[in-house]
C-alpha cells in the first residue's frame, strides 16, 4: 500500500473508533496489507483487496481464547 493510502485508513480507523492510538504499520515483505497496532500492541492486520478494478480493505483480528479472561 502506498503511504497515502496508509495515512488515509489509519484517520478513518482512529476516527471510527474514536481512538487515537491506532497505528498502521509497514510490513517488511507485503505490499498489499499493513498491520494495525493500538498502542505498542499487535491486534490484526489490515488487507486491500483489489478485484475487477474495484478496492476495499478487510480487517482480520483474532481473538485467543486465553485473552478472554480477566
Amino acid at each position: 500500500m502506498k503511504s497515502t493510502e496508509t495515512a488515509q485508513l489509519q484517520t478513518y480507523l482512529q476516527s471510527k473508533f474514536d481512538n487515537d492510538n491506532i497505528r498502521l504499520m509497514r510490513r517488511p515483505k507485503a505490499n498489499d496489507s499493513v498491520e494495525v497496532m493500538l498502542g505498542d500492541e499487535f491486534i490484526g492486520v489490515l488487507y486491500k483487496d483489489e478485484d475487477e478494478g474495484e478496492i476495499s480493505y478487510q480487517f482480520h483480528m483474532a481473538i485467543l481464547e486465553e485473552d478472554l479472561t480477566t
